[in-house]
């Protein structure tokens, strides 16, 4: 668990990926649409990949992508798209100070 709150600590949006997941590849395109440049993991990339892994697991995040906004865990691709449908996404970027208009 101190692991994933190292890597998300200080930054607005944090994505934990991995490079070949096209669902990945979907939630960045779509946060960063909103002017938004978020951290991103790609778990098979890194050093300690499978430790951050199973922390991850340990949040209840069973699947990559799992995103980070504002240092909190909102969960993976259906919670965003849930989020950006209810035009809550926006907001939550802001708050966040990830965007700033």
């Amino acid at each position: 668990m101190d692991v994933i709150t190292r890597m998300v600590t200080d930054r607005p949006v944090v994505i934990f990926s991995r490079s070949s997941c096209c669902m990945s590849h979907s939630i960045r395109s779509l946060i960063s649409g909103f002017g938004a440049n978020p951290t991103v993991y790609e778990l098979d990339q890194i050093p300690n990949g499978q430790q951050v892994e199973q922390a991850l697991q340990q949040l209840g995040c069973s699947s990559v992508p799992a995103v980070f906004i504002g240092q909190q865990f909102i969960g993976g691709p259906n919670q965003v798209m849930t989020l950006q449908v209810r035009n809550q996404l926006g907001t939550m970027l802001r708050r966040a100070g990830a965007i700033w208009v």
